[in-house]
This record gives structure tokens, C-alpha cells and sequence, in this order.
């Protein structure tokens, strides 16, 4: 009897971990206006760090798209540890493929002005007070996290003895520490496995074994990363082996904001699994109504497998076309071109002669009205930017942006908030400032100079659209929403 009873205790509990098709959770965006002294500052700094990650992408050995700063990012909570479960604050990046945070005690090198210290001392994971356990040297985990090396160099490493690595006997021995390295920071950390904890407004689910990165030092990097790229140390990745439902589609609504901290109180949900719009009420999601996505197929990079990569067939400025170079298409065999589509990058990034293209058109049709503000431009790092006239006259004079993503009827029609910011210059109480409004893309380089992908699709740009990640399908897709009024509308059901 007793054994019958906990059989179908087991199965009761096996049925509710996995019977779960989808699972919503908030994401935050970490805007915080305190930390910028002005709007220039704020632009600034993004941009400044846009250019930085995909200078670092073109560069390094192992790109890893990673939020540098806060303030144009965002971040999601989750719980770990089998005993009492602690709550961890992470950056969600889809240019990633590790899950890592800081563990107790941490050292920040250099992370004086990143995040305010409550934000920080929230995000260090006490590890020695849980049960978590080291990962094997034989684990393939441990050979996902260093890549390059195999299993009997990384068991040598922690050193196996001889003998042991010829017959398979080294799984006492932890996984060696690894090191990453990215634009302005860096960090060493070991690998674990704990239970990872996903509380819904359903019974929450608990993945065993989940296996996580567990940094003690850091240089410049005081927060930790939920990575969602296409890896099997990602999210999705190990949430695929617990629940295929869950983990072969996930998507995500950023709601509009414009860098307004007003908009950015609503939470932006992070939709795991499977969601079909004709369930949810469509008058209450959509900017109109049967909108539905448009799709464009993953392109696969065999150097940065975890990249979610697309290809670019141009950009329509108004009635002109721009035809995007061959890089941006399709991915070679050395893993250069593409365009990713990253969540953890504000602005999106293009190569030089194509942004010269793109912004000599906008510039052409919008210089027609209005005035360039070249001392803007300076000060932000963005460009064209113009003085606009007041609120109301200036709409016909902006013209439209679409995004022409290869395949069949794979365009995307930009909001102008997307792509066109508006803004008071100047002004300090006596004198009025003057209204301005900034191209938000970016130049990403000579790509005949560079390696890796041709472009980047920031989360800018993302604002206002579900984006959806169908691992199963290889595509990705882009639909309208009401980002919160769907998080609103989810969480009724």
C-alpha cells in the first residue's frame, strides 16, 4: 500500500512537471534614469556599447553576446537550490549559451556604476549553503563549456591520473574552471548542478540537475546570464531535455518604451513553450487585429552554433530599396555573415557601405523638411538626427522603414518609435530646448575587416513586436502586439 502510494505520488508529481506547454515570466527592463545624467547620456552609453559587443563578435574566439551595462537590457528572476531555493536577478540574452551568476563570496573588479549595490548583493548565489554539486570532467556539459577541448584533456586538467582516463573511471573529478572574455569585462567560473525552480501562476515545475555556471571573480560584470541562444547549456536547451513542449519554442513581447522609464513599469513577458494567438483574444493583442507572424528560416553557423542568425534581403526607406550585401543573406563556412537577432543588444547594427546606404536615403527624403542637428549626433553616437518641428506636423515628413528578411512575405514594417527617436536637445529651464529626432541604427564597421556575423537585430528595434524562437522549425518570427496588454491577457487565462 505504502509503496503504491508513493508510486503514484511519483507519477502525480512526474505528470505535473511535464505535462506544462508553456510557461509565462516577466521580464524587466533594467532603465534606470538616475544612472544617466542626461539624454545624451543615455544614448550615449548605449551606443557606445552596442558598437562594443559587435566589435567584440567580430574579433574574438568565442563570441559571447553578453549585456554590458544597465540600462538597455533585460533582466528575468529564477530560483535554484534543492533545499531552500534561492531567487537569482539575470540579464535574458539570446547571444549566449551559458547560464551563469556570481556565488557568494564575489569579487567585482572594475563594476563600480554598473548597477546600484541592492541590485547587485541580489544577484550573488550563496552556492555553499545549497546542495549543488560540481559537474563531472566526463560530463558533456563540462566539454560544451570549454568547446574546444575534449573530455580526457579536460579530465587531465583536473587531474585524472593516466590509468583512470584510459578507462572512462574519471567522474569524481570536477570540470576544470573556464574562463570568458568579453568587450569591457571577463569572468572564471566552475560548473554545478542544482534544482532549478520556475514558478508560474500554475504549479511551478522544478528541473533537476540543471546545470549552471558559478562565478567568484568577475571583472566588470556585477550581474549574471539567463543565456537563450542555441546551445545545450542554454535555457532552452536544457529545458528541451526536461520537456520537449517547453523547450523547442520560446518567445518574448518587449513592450514600447522609447527609453521612458513611465513604460517601462509593465512587465514584458517571456513566453517557454507553445502559445497559438487563436486562443488569447486578438482584439486585445494585436496593433491589428488578425495580424499573425511572419516568418524567416535560422541560418546555421558552424563556428557560433548558438547564434539564432537570419538572413537580410534589404531595407525599404520609404518607396527606395536598399539591397543588402550577400554577407547579410547567408552564413559561410568559416561562420561570417548573417544577421543575429539578439535581445541583449540595444541597437541594431549594420555594415558600414549598407548603413552609408541606408542613411544617405533617410537623410535625402528627411533633409527635404528639416535641418540636420549635427552637434546631437556628436554628442550621441546616433546619426542622422534632425531638428523636427512640433508635435503633430512632423508624421508625413518621416518616412517609413521595413525590414525585408528572406523568404516569402517575410517583411517587417518598423513602428517609427522603432527606428526614429524623438527627444527636447538643450534647455536648461530659461531657454527652451529644441525637439530632435535620431536614427536608431548604428554602423557596424567595414565588413571586409572583420569576421563573424555581418549584423546585428538589437532589442530596440524588437520593441512592441512578439518575437518567437521555433528551435523545432529553425525560424524565427515577428508579430504586433500589445506587449502588455498580452501579458495581461495570459495571465488571465
Amino acid at each position: 500500500m505504502a509503496s503504491s502510494l508513493l508510486l503514484l505520488l511519483l507519477f502525480a508529481t512526474f505528470f505535473i512537471s511535464c505535462s506544462f506547454s508553456q510557461i509565462i515570466l516577466p521580464l524587466t527592463h533594467f532603465l534606470s534614469k538616475t544612472q544617466f545624467k542626461t539624454t545624451h547620456h543615455l544614448l550615449k552609453s548605449t551606443s557606445t556599447l552596442s558598437a562594443a559587443k559587435l566589435r567584440h563578435r567580430h574579433h574574438s574566439r568565442r563570441q559571447v553576446s553578453l549585456p554590458l551595462s544597465p540600462g538597455s537590457d533585460y533582466t528575468l528572476t529564477l530560483s535554484l537550490g534543492s533545499n531552500v531555493p534561492q531567487q537569482i536577478t539575470l540579464y535574458m540574452d539570446t547571444g549566449s549559451d551559458l547560464i551563469w551568476f556570481p556565488c557568494s563570496p564575489f569579487e567585482c573588479i572594475l563594476c563600480e556604476g554598473k548597477t546600484d549595490p541592492k541590485t547587485a548583493a541580489a544577484a550573488v548565489f550563496n552556492v555553499s549553503s545549497t546542495a549543488a554539486a560540481l559537474v563531472s570532467c566526463k560530463s558533456p556539459s563540462c566539454a560544451a563549456a570549454h568547446s574546444t577541448l575534449s573530455s580526457s584533456d579536460l579530465c587531465a586538467m583536473a587531474k585524472c591520473s593516466l590509468e583512470n582516463i584510459e578507462i572512462s573511471d574519471c567522474s569524481s573529478h570536477s570540470c576544470p574552471q573556464f574562463y570568458y572574455a568579453y568587450a569591457d569585462g571577463s569572468l572564471i567560473g566552475r560548473l554545478y548542478r542544482d534544482d532549478l525552480s520556475i514558478a508560474t501562476s500554475t504549479p511551478g515545475i522544478v528541473v533537476k540537475n540543471f546545470t549552471f555556471g558559478c562565478a567568484h571573480s568577475a571583472l566588470g560584470e556585477p550581474i549574471g546570464v539567463a543565456g537563450f541562444g542555441r546551445g545545450v547549456l542554454s535555457l532552452p536547451g536544457q529545458l528541451a531535455t526536461f520537456s520537449p513542449e517547453l523547450g523547442n519554442q520560446f518567445s518574448y513581447c518587449l513592450v514600447s518604451h522609447s527609453f521612458d522609464s513611465d513604460r517601462v513599469r509593465r512587465p514584458s513577458p517571456l513566453i517557454l513553450g507553445r502559445h497559438l494567438l487563436e486562443e488569447t483574444k486578438e482584439n486585445e493583442l494585436n496593433t491589428n487585429k488578425g495580424d499573425g507572424f511572419l516568418f524567416t528560416s535560422m541560418l546555421d553557423n558552424p563556428r557560433h552554433p548558438y547564434f539564432y542568425s537570419v538572413g537580410l534581403e534589404g531595407i525599404s526607406i520609404g518607396q527606395s530599396w536598399i539591397q543588402a550585401p550577400a554577407s547579410m543573406k547567408r552564413v559561410d563556412r568559416e561562420g561570417n555573415g548573417g544577421v543575429v537577432v539578439d535581445s541583449g543588444t540595444t541597437y541594431t547594427m549594420l555594415p558600414a557601405r549598407f548603413f552609408h546606404s541606408v542613411t544617405t536615403e533617410f537623410n535625402r527624403q528627411v533633409g527635404r523638411f528639416y535641418k540636420r542637428a549635427s552637434e546631437t549626433e556628436d554628442r550621441t553616437g546616433l546619426g542622422p538626427c534632425f531638428y523636427i518641428d512640433p508635435v503633430g506636423t512632423e508624421s508625413r515628413k518621416v518616412p517609413s522603414l521595413v525590414l525585408h528578411f528572406v523568404g516569402k512575405n517575410s517583411s517587417v514594417v518598423l513602428p517609427r518609435n522603432n527606428y526614429f527617436y524623438e527627444f527636447i536637445d538643450g534647455g536648461d529651464g530659461a531657454k527652451k530646448g529644441k525637439k530632435v529626432g535620431c536614427l536608431m541604427m548604428m554602423n557596424g564597421g567595414d565588413e571586409a575587416e572583420a569576421s563573424g556575423p555581418a549584423a546585428t537585430l538589437g532589442n530596440y528595434q524588437q520593441q512592441g513586436f512578439e518575437v518567437v524562437y521555433d528551435l523545432e522549425k529553425h525560424r524565427v518570427g515577428f508579430a504586433r502586439r500589445k506587449c502588455s496588454s498580452l501579458w495581461d491577457t495570459m495571465n488571465r487565462r
